[in-house]
């Protein structure tokens, strides 16, 4: 039986669903964090003495669902808050030493085998690649969703 072209597509959005869905429960499995926790993680491994506000904003997040994931890993002792010695309306988030820990331990995101196999296409493709799916992502009404750049299954505020 020869699929229609509607259900081809239908169906590799499925496979895209099913591999992050894999990907997130073995992450879980694995590290005991989400994804949107290990993102929190990373940026603020990479960026250092980073406040709450320029941490969601390096990670594409509301400042309350950033917030709400830092309770969390704060919650397991990964992360702890500490006020600005320069400015002490400004908290920083920073890596506890088990955080850190934890983070060379943790599985690399979906998303950085992706972001090498796309950086990897010509410059059409990758257009081509992007046209495509924020025309299927208007066409199911999602293009007005603000989402992190991450690769995850489920809400973030359940994070």
């Amino acid at each position: 039986m020869t699929l229609e072209k509607h259900e081809e597509i239908l169906v590799a959005l499925r496979q895209i669903i099913r591999a992050i869905d894999i990907h997130s429960r073995k992450l879980s499995k694995e590290s005991g964090l989400t994804g949107p926790q290990l993102l929190l993680m990373q940026a603020i491994q990479d960026m250092g003495d980073i406040t709450m506000r320029e941490l969601a904003q390096a990670t594409n997040m509301s400042q309350a669902t950033a917030t709400t994931i830092i309770d969390r890993l704060e919650q397991k002792n990964l992360v702890r808050r500490e006020r600005s010695q320069t400015d002490k309306r400004k908290v920083h988030a920073v890596l506890t030493d088990e955080g850190v820990a934890k983070l060379k331990t943790a599985p690399r995101p979906l998303q950085e085998s992706f972001i090498k196999r796309f950086q990897a296409l010509d410059t059409w493709e990758q257009n081509l690649l992007l046209s495509s799916l924020q025309r299927v992502s208007t066409m199911m009404n999602a293009s007005d969703l603000d989402v992190a750049p991450l690769l995850q299954v489920g809400s973030l505020l359940h994070e």
